[in-house]
């Protein structure tokens, strides 16, 4: 019989996440409560949690029943308090995930272009908000080719087309308000690039949030390349996508950290899924130590977001 420790036993408890949102509740209401600015970012944040745990059940990315995926996600996404201030970093949070709903149903599917049109629709609504986006385009068609296995002419055209399409609506509107500018300028930030690896900018809540979040990743990430071949074959197609996503935007974070507030956010969604497979799937005394350990790091983590300037 498979030991259960408490890393287990609160990973395959069914209440995990309703206890996890009343975490994130009792945090964050008092500030929603008395700046009463927030209710937006709030439900944009919920609206996220449960996509995570449609994420995780549409594509069975743990084989085990669990809500370690989402909670992750939720834990993490809090943890850097400052960051649920901002309204676009919300929304391009949950087009991410949209963007890996809609893609992976295009699994081993070439004529699927529908999926693919969705899914970079979704990539072009974040864009709206975080132009520099489209810097991942490329490695998301290498993506769409090598692990999604779905790469075809139509696709490729799909993914152009669906890109493009909130920009072709918003487009219109401007040229109707004759607001040509607002083009003019969101394309200038295209060209506008700070140099590399200037870090100056970021707080010191900023490198210790990512260097948490960077010891997740390799924990995570080291798991599930030694235990892979006990999954299915999509299921490593999957997580492999979403490794060589996470480490494209990290690579994009170093280089160039001034983007720091809305690539964090991507990184949060990518590095979930391997801190809940880790979670959920080892069973030994020192994960379980590892587990404790990363969860009292996360509540001290957001506390100290939360209460230091």
């Amino acid at each position: 019989m498979a030991i259960r420790r408490l890393q287990n036993k609160i990973a395959n408890n069914r209440l995990s996440l309703l206890f996890t949102a009343l975490y994130a509740l009792a945090i964050t209401l008092p500030t929603a409560i008395t700046t009463g600015t927030i209710w937006v970012q709030l439900a944009i944040i919920a609206a996220s949690t449960l996509l995570m745990v449609e994420l995780n059940n549409a594509y069975a990315l743990i084989r085990e029943f669990s809500r370690m995926v989402s909670c992750s996600f939720l834990v993490l996404t809090i943890a850097h308090f400052q960051l649920i201030y901002s309204l676009e970093e919300g929304i391009v949070q949950i087009c991410f995930i949209f963007f890996y709903l809609f893609l992976f149903r295009a699994y081993q599917n070439k004529k699927s272009p529908g999926w693919v049109f969705y899914a970079f629709m979704s990539l072009g609504i974040a864009g709206i908000f975080f132009p520099q986006i489209v810097f991942l385009v490329p490695l998301l068609w290498i993506i769409l080719f090598s692990k999604v296995l779905a790469g075809s002419i139509k696709t490729l055209t799909a993914s152009i087309l669906g890109y493009l399409t909130p920009y072709w609506i918003i487009g219109g509107y401007l040229v109707y308000k004759d607001e040509l500018s607002v083009g003019y300028d969101y394309i200038a930030q295209l060209t506008q690039f700070e140099p590399i690896c200037i870090y100056n900018q970021i707080e010191f809540k900023a490198y210790l949030f990512f260097g948490f979040l960077m010891l997740l990743t390799l924990v995570g990430t080291i798991h599930f390349l030694r235990n892979s071949f006990l999954d299915k074959i999509k299921t490593r197609m999957i997580y492999e996508a979403l490794m060589v996503i996470n480490i494209g935007c990290i690579v994009f974070l170093i280089l160039q950290p001034q983007h720091y507030s809305f690539l964090i956010r991507l990184i949060i969604i990518n590095t979930s899924p391997f801190i809940g497979h880790f979670i959920t799937l080892t069973r030994t005394r020192l994960t379980n130590i590892t587990f404790i350990v990363f969860t009292l790091s996360a509540v001290a983590l957001t506390l100290y977001t939360l209460w230091m300037p």
